[in-house]
Parts: C-alpha cells; structure tokens; sequence
C-alpha cells in the first residue's frame, strides 16, 4: 500500500518541488498538503494543473487529521518544531527540511520520538551531494585536527548559520575540537570576527547577493589546506530524492535520525 505522504509548506522552494515528486510517485500518495495563503483551493490549479481532487490545508493539524503516514515539513524555523511534535503525538513519522533549529529543539523532539516510537528523520540538507560534503569532513577531521566552517546564502535568507552549516559543525564536534587556533577569550579585537562557536568549531555565516547557498569545511595542516565544498544551484530539483528517500525509509526508524548521510551509508551497507 503506497504510503499517505503530507507536504507542509507546498508552495515553498523545496516543498512544492517535493510535493510534486510524491505525486510522480507510483509508491507515495500526496494525501495532504499545507499552505496557509491558498487554503481551500485544489492543489492541482494551484500548481497550474487540472484538479487533482486535494485541497489545500491552512494548518497542520488540519492535514494530521487526514490519517497521514509521514508529514514533510519545509516551513519556517519558528514553526517546524510545533509541527514536528503535533505529528509525533498523532504517531505520524516526520522528515524536517526545514533549517533554524538548535540542539535544544532537537533533544526535545528526540525525547518526544522516542516516546512514542515515531521516526524522525531531519537533514540540515536533503541534498545527496550536501550530505557527501558532510560524510567527507567527518573523515578529513579525523586525520587533520584544524577546520572551520563557513556558510554562504543570499542576503535575505534571515536564519544563520544554514542548516547545513549547523549540522556540519555539530557533526565535526563528535570528531573533537579544533586544536591550534587562538583561542577566543585571548583573541585581540572583536570577538565576533572570528564566527560563531557551535561544538568548539568556528562557523562563519555570509549573506550576499549573487549567492544562492554553498557550505565549505577548510581544514589546515602546516604547509597545506584541504577545502570540501558544496554549491548549489537556484532549483530545488537536488532536495526532492533525498527527502523522498527519507520518506521511504522513516517509518524504520525509531526516535530521530539527524543526517541524510547517515541513512544514505546504512542503506547502501544494507
């Protein structure tokens, strides 16, 4: 039986391209969708189709109540943890595109998960390239004790550092620290110059025009510098297979999994 798939902000970058890859989907059945400025339309007019028979949703609760297998959320930092543990109490496994949240959301929605046997799967980038970025830092920083990281988007994206960035930093934390920087509290000059600090690594946040996002990890050794790198591109084509991996595969997950990566290697050691 295909799988009753829910897309909260459909309209978005990512979610509508995600939504439209579930309805190409033989196996997934786009059964709700959440768009609060055009609830009540039929979503197919919406995308400039022939109605498909699925109104668009105002809220969340509206399309937990439509009896979903898994809800895809690509909303807004401030909202994404209220959906994610609204769908947990309803026993719905969640897949969180969306970026802005810190290590105390995702302890919370860890908790909640694990609760109630519900998997999570969340990825500060459902891109599969994005995620080779992180699986390769991880091992440079094992044989190279020096990184940081930098994060590049346009001017108006409002939440730094880029979820990709974050989970980066977060990840290089479970390697160690970097060793030989000065460290800040005898740093001459403003200390926010030199980034902020998540899990020990320095993650610099650039917002410009001319960027649509990149994330780099610099490693220095004496003599040498190793650059791991990902830039990408205006369409949001390179999130759609990675979230709809997730979905496939959440509902074999227990409590949260945070790291397309993670899923990516178990399922090709599998």
């Amino acid at each position: 039986m295909a799988l009753r798939v829910g897309v909260a902000g459909a309209t978005g970058w990512t979610g509508r391209a995600v939504a439209e890859g579930v309805l190409a989907s033989e196996d997934l059945t786009l059964a709700a969708v959440v768009a609060r400025k055009v609830a009540g339309q039929d979503f197919g007019t919406v995308l400039g189709r022939d109605p498909i028979g699925l109104a668009v949703d105002g809220t969340v609760e509206a399309a937990l109540a439509r009896g979903l297998d898994v809800l895809v959320d690509y909303t807004h930092p401030t909202a994404v943890k209220a959906h994610t543990l609204a769908a947990i109490g309803k026993g719905v496994a969640v897949i969180v595109g969306t970026s802005g949240l810190v290590a105390a959301d995702y302890a919370e929605i860890e908790r909640a998960a694990g609760a109630k046997g519900v998997g999570v799967i969340a990825s500060g980038n459902f891109s599969v390239t994005a995620n080779l970025l992180q699986y390769f830092a991880e091992i440079a920083a094992r044989f190279v004790p020096d990184w940081e990281v930098f994060d590049y988007a346009k001017a108006a994206k409002p939440d730094v550092p880029s979820g990709t960035a974050q989970q980066l930093a977060e990840r290089l934390a479970e390697v160690g620290r970097p060793k030989s920087a000065t460290p800040i509290d005898r740093t001459i000059g403003p200390k926010e110059a030199r980034g902020a600090d998540i899990g020990g690594t320095r993650v610099h946040s650039i917002r410009l025009p001319g960027y649509v996002i990149a994330c780099e990890a610099q490693f220095g050794a004496p003599d040498e510098r190793l650059t791991i790198r990902h830039d990408a591109g205006s369409g949001a084509g390179p999130y759609v297979a990675g979230t709809l991996l997730a979905v496939r595969k959440v509902r074999s997950v227990k409590g949260l999994l945070r790291g397309l990566d993670r899923l990516m290697f178990a399922a090709n050691a599998g």
